[in-house]
């Protein structure tokens, strides 16, 4: 909650978390997500096992760390959300806030979704049986089975009830079908939840952290415990743990373990820089990185242990091996997992305690998203926001609501394949342009020496030698090589066998340009209101503070803290500044 001024035209001072554990906790949620239960395992599953292991930790140490610090360096120190904190490292590249801020909106429209179904699926665990237990029930096909099986002409009682019974879902994208009422009042409550974790702002989202963050933890381990005991659970777990190593001899392996650990992390989407921004000015960001980073990873490979001794199982009931297993992604968590509740002990336990914990997950990485929007328009438009909804807690519920109304067609019959065709031209190509500029910007641009400079300002040392270099060369590289190889290997969105019409990929690039669009246009934006020929209006533009977001009058001409020009305005070279307080600038 904002402290002084709140309700009136004047900014009050930027709130801050109540205790540095929360802003941990809630930069652990925000990273650990559905992903780390769905698409972490299904590609390990599909690149080897454990040889997928050996790349993705070395791309958390070389990527993965060294991105998030920079991150979380630039939110803290600007104080402000990535808006504001890109148009000051870099002017010219300020469309990347904006675009991140697009990019994360975008996806909590339709990420909501998966939340409303596994809230579905947690009030259809009550149930006994299961109801994707058997193929007794009126929304299943003669093609039903009870037994897991790879033929492509019967389908399994877990895989109807996905597709026939909670998603109804049409032939393709050009047969919308109706709305599915039962879906949208689940969508409505799911935004009635996230709306409370956060219409407090870090106040209310620091408290609900210490449960969503935490807890499922408790419900992994417990499942771990569970699953260890299974018959054939072995297996599946040496299949996760023993390297095929021939399999690292493939490019793609290589680049989707670093795609894994950008994308977990978030690296690109604005969250964890706009939650720093309410840190205090002296917070150690080190400690922080680290440990949601590293615990990041760890849930990914806790989780992994949980998936292929689920897999390992449902392989000694099918008598097949652990590598010849259906699997795909979401289909993992709503299908193939659910799947092998239905033989356990005890199966509506372990179901409510499964889909709880997907909700736990999700809500937080929801929020977090939905807090680049709130945090991002606040910094922007204070006096206006204030000045129409007089409150934020209103303001909050707005962009809820909005959010709400996009996530509808994700909860008609067509909805899975919105949903599809969404994620895969947001998450998969929008983030990869985003991820590639902001990088640019801020280890090139704006600068290594200037970022150093920026920790020992805060913290009182500089960046050591491994993060200065791969901040450099290593990160920028890495992310140059995943953009041309997403690009060379890009293919088109389907889901299933069934393949996108044209005009549904049109409309696919229309949602990846939505964000992307912002790049080029805050760059045009930032030359024509700087002064100067066109060749000083590109200096000024790749120099640090030469915009001032509380005026339209250029910092340079307002002069530096008592009235001194700042020397990266003046020297070419762009020199720091001998002091440069964060709020200064703003």
């Amino acid at each position: 909650m904002l402290t002084q001024g709140a309700d009136t035209d004047q900014e009050p001072t930027r709130p801050t978390w109540s205790r540095q554990i929360e802003f941990t906790l809630a930069g652990i949620g925000c990273a650990v997500g559905l992903g780390n239960v769905w698409r972490f395992p299904y590609l390990c599953y599909r690149s080897g096992g454990g040889a997928f292991l050996v790349p993705y930790l070395l791309m958390l140490v070389v990527l993965g760390i060294p991105l998030l610090y920079m991150e979380l360096t630039v939110g803290q120190y600007t104080r402000r959300g990535p808006v504001l904190a890109l148009a000051t490292v870099c002017p010219l590249l300020k469309g990347v806030g904006i675009a991140s801020v697009a990019i994360s909106f975008i996806m909590c429209t339709y990420y909501n979704v998966v939340i409303t179904w596994a809230l579905y699926y947690l009030f259809s665990s009550f149930r006994a049986p299961l109801p994707w237990q058997n193929c007794n029930n009126t929304w299943n096909t003669p093609n039903c089975t009870n037994h897991a099986t790879n033929s492509s002409y019967s389908s399994t009682a877990s895989q109807e009830f996905f597709k026939y019974k909670m998603l109804e879902q049409t032939s393709g994208v050009e047969d919308t079908g109706v709305l599915r009422w039962d879906l949208f009042l689940i969508l409505i409550l799911a935004w009635i939840l996230i709306y409370f974790c956060i219409f407090k702002g870090v106040k209310s989202t620091g408290k609900v952290v210490y449960f969503t963050a935490l807890f499922p933890y408790v419900i992994l381990i417990a499942l771990l415990i569970n699953n260890a005991q299974l018959p054939g659970a072995l297996e599946g777990i040496k299949f996760f743990i023993v390297p095929v190593w021939d399999e690292l001899l493939s490019v793609e392996v290589w680049v989707n373990a670093a795609a894994q650990i950008f994308n977990s992390i978030g690296i690109g989407f604005g969250s964890l820089m706009a939650m720093s921004s309410y840190n205090d000015f002296n917070n150690n960001i080190l400690k922080d990185t680290l440990s949601i980073s590293i615990i990041n990873s760890i849930t990914s490979i806790l989780a992994g242990f949980v998936i292929f001794s689920a897999f390992g199982y449902m392989s000694y009931l099918q008598g097949i091996p652990v590598s010849d297993l259906a699997v795909d992604g979401p289909g993992l968590v709503f299908v193939v997992y659910p799947q092998a509740f239905a033989n356990m002990p005890v199966a509506q336990l372990w179901a409510v305690l499964f889909f709880f914990m997907l909700l736990c997950l999700g809500l937080d990485s929801e929020f977090a998203m939905v807090e680049v929007m709130v945090t991002s328009l606040m910094d922007q438009f204070y006096k206006d926001v204030i000045h129409i909804f007089k409150k934020k807690e209103l303001f909050v519920l707005a962009v809820c609501f909005v959010a709400c109304l996009f996530g509808i067609p994700c909860v008609m019959q067509v909805g899975i394949y919105v949903f599809q065709l969404m994620d895969h031209y947001t998450a998969i190509v929008s983030i990869m342009f985003l991820a590639f500029f902001e990088v640019m910007a801020t280890c090139w641009i704006y600068g290594v020496k200037r970022l150093s400079a920026n920790l020992e300002e805060m913290n009182g040392h500089k960046a050591n030698i491994f993060f200065r270099l791969c901040w450099l060369i290593v990160a920028p590289v890495l992310i140059t090589v995943i953009l041309i190889f997403s690009i060379i290997q890009f293919k088109p969105a389907r889901y299933g066998e069934y393949v996108f019409p044209p005009w549904g990929q049109g409309v696919g690039w229309i949602i990846a340009l939505a964000s992307i669009i912002w790049i080029p246009l805050g760059a045009i934006h930032t030359l024509w209101v700087l002064p100067g020929s066109i060749m000083e209006k590109l200096k000024l533009s790749l120099t640090p503070y030469a915009l001032n977001e509380k005026s339209n009058m250029p910092y340079y001409e307002r002069g530096g803290p008592g009235g001194n020009p700042p020397i990266a305005v003046i020297s070419p070279s762009f020199d720091l500044p001998e002091k440069h307080p964060a709020e200064t600038y703003f």
